[in-house]
């Protein structure tokens, strides 16, 4: 039989080797040791590792690669990041948005990231982020899953127009419904935001995913709360609960019974090591917390917990560049996960766990699957972590839409000329 593509000699996350992937019209045809088969075109993995896409389940798009708009983060902090934000909101355009996400969505695509979910701000009535976002949602339908959340950067309550402003963009085609309770003039008004979004969603039979907790204050507890809305109203499995970094600053007792509920009513949890680390913890001297939420113990409890990149190039973020290997990388030391199972889960962060957040359909390695997949130069998912290395396929539906050549230098050393492959 002739396939339209076989991907021969792969090495899967699951640790299996040898193995070959053939594609027919889109979708996974066969994954099996030696298919003894034709492909219009083959690709020889050499025993490297092919993963599923990468999966970024929290993003900013409408500001991302915007740093230095109006002027720089001098303190670096994330209160000065939405200040600065909320002054290049004011101005912004619509084609400056699409501009700088499509930019963004193809540096992604080299990085074998095909799944982003990216929050909107509705903070502002014109809804000009909106209306950009949705153009990129259709634009880079062919090759990036896009998902949009409608996020009242400014409060639900405390913005004005806000309200009216989350109902039309959701109106407008919008996804998922957004939240920042813990931005709210009061914990009584975070918490009525709760109880108000997950109403909305439930009405409108859509999914939640709210910054929530996104503080060094160990006494904002919204996600308590978001997770008592979603079992009030059914949501079990359709809310994420994104940062929790008040998580890190609670005391145990608490936490003791807070799992327990947040697994009760199955919150995706989505952590984000880059930007946390970067921006909490600011009010410490010495010790200072590490400023990310309890990322093996919500493993350990049954909880999915995914990985997010959140900015890259913007008011809140000076750095990052669309690879979640780098997100996994901070992950592994910001979260002490060093031991070999727990790279493997911080890996599946990235990927399966990141995809389950998003809902995504027919996405992983299996027969029958989407045809999707990165070959990357490494054995395996503990080495990709380390190096980040390079994506030297990145196949979307079954075509080849990036190809990278591999990282190889030609050292002269000890007397003699030799090739040095970065995946050995």
């Amino acid at each position: 039989m002739k396939f339209d593509l076989i991907v021969r000699n792969a090495t899967l996350p699951d640790g299996r080797s040898g193995i070959d992937i053939a594609v027919q019209d889109g979708k996974i045809a066969d994954i099996a040791a030696s298919i003894a088969a034709l492909g219009v075109e083959e690709i020889d993995a050499t025993d490297r590792l092919v993963s599923p896409p990468f999966v970024d389940p929290h993003f900013h798009m409408d500001a991302t690669l915007s740093m230095g708009l109006p002027r720089m983060n001098l303190s670096g902090t994330l209160l000065e990041g939405i200040a600065l934000w909320g002054e290049l909101r004011a101005t912004v355009t619509r084609e400056a948005i699409v501009e700088r996400a499509l930019r963004y969505c193809d540096l992604a695509i080299s990085q074998g990231l095909l799944h982003i979910r990216s929050h909107v701000d509705v903070s502002d009535p014109r809804l000009i982020t909106v209306e950009g976002l949705l153009e990129v949602r259709e634009k880079v339908a062919p090759y990036i899953d896009l998902q949009l959340v409608a996020f009242p950067q400014d409060g639900y309550y405390r913005a004005p127009g806000a309200v009216d402003a989350l109902n039309r963009a959701l109106d407008m085609g919008v996804d998922i419904v957004g939240g920042i309770p813990h931005f709210e003039r009061t914990m009584a008004q975070g918490a009525a935001s709760v109880e108000a979004l997950c109403r909305i969603a439930a009405d409108r039979g859509l999914q939640v995913d709210m910054h929530c907790d996104e503080t060094d204050d160990p006494l904002s507890r919204h996600i308590e709360t978001l997770s008592s809305e979603t079992i009030r109203f059914g949501l079990q499995g359709r809310v994420a609960g994104s940062h929790l970094t008040s998580m890190h600053s609670m005391d145990n007792y608490y936490v003791s019974k807070l799992i327990p509920l947040m697994a009760e009513a199955n919150i995706q949890v989505i952590s984000n090591p880059l930007i946390n680390i970067m921006l909490q913890g600011r009010h410490d001297s010495y010790p200072k917390r590490r400023g990310l939420t309890r990322v093996r113990e919500l493993m350990d409890a049954g909880l999915n917990v995914s990985f997010g990149h959140d900015c890259v190039m913007d008011p809140w973020y000076s750095m990052g560049s669309a690879d979640m290997l780098e997100v996994g990388h901070m992950a592994v030391h910001v979260a002490q996960m060093a031991g070999v199972e727990d790279k493997k889960r911080v890996f599946d962060a990235l990927t399966v766990n990141s995809a389950k957040a998003m809902g995504l359909q027919g996405y992983g390695l299996e027969k029958g699957k989407h045809a999707d997949f990165v070959v990357l130069q490494a054995k395996d998912p503990l080495e990709a972590l380390r190096l980040k290395p390079t994506r030297l396929y990145v196949v979307r539906r079954g075509k080849i839409i990036a190809r990278t050549a591999p990282r190889i230098s030609e050292l002269t050393t000890h007397g003699t000329t030799r090739t040095f492959d970065f995946a050995s």
